[in-house]
């Protein structure tokens, strides 16, 4: 299995328990880890021959700023849904990063893995 990736996807939305959260856009940092099989595309060098990173991205950053979720865990699952739905990845790794939510931690978030890896 290969594995094409997208790193620090940063993008405002509404997110977290507390009222001020509530009333504010604040920063996530999304990173994927997408299963795929490049040796087609790598044969072809033809974009339409592999998973297309930036449509990808754009599609998560939309979906993303559109939202508004209380848990990073919610954000998380909705995001590795999208993925593996929309775009036929088989398995996906969705980490989600909430910048400055712990005083004293550089971020806090959760590391979801959904579906299977295929070797």
């Amino acid at each position: 299995m290969d594995i094409i990736f997208l790193h620090e996807l940063k993008v405002e939305t509404i997110i977290g328990i507390w009222d001020w959260e509530r009333k504010i856009r604040q920063i996530v940092v999304i990173d994927l880890e997408m299963s795929a099989d490049i040796a087609k595309a790598a044969a072809t060098d033809s974009v339409d021959d592999t998973l297309n990173y930036k449509q990808v991205a754009k599609r998560v950053e939309a979906f993303v700023s559109d939202s508004s979720f209380q848990l990073v865990e919610t954000l998380a699952e909705r995001i590795a849904g999208i993925v593996r739905d929309e775009f036929g990845v088989a398995w996906v790794r969705v980490r989600v990063n909430k910048p400055g939510a712990i005083r004293g931690s550089r971020d806090v978030g959760v590391l979801i893995e959904r579906g299977e890896r295929r070797d």
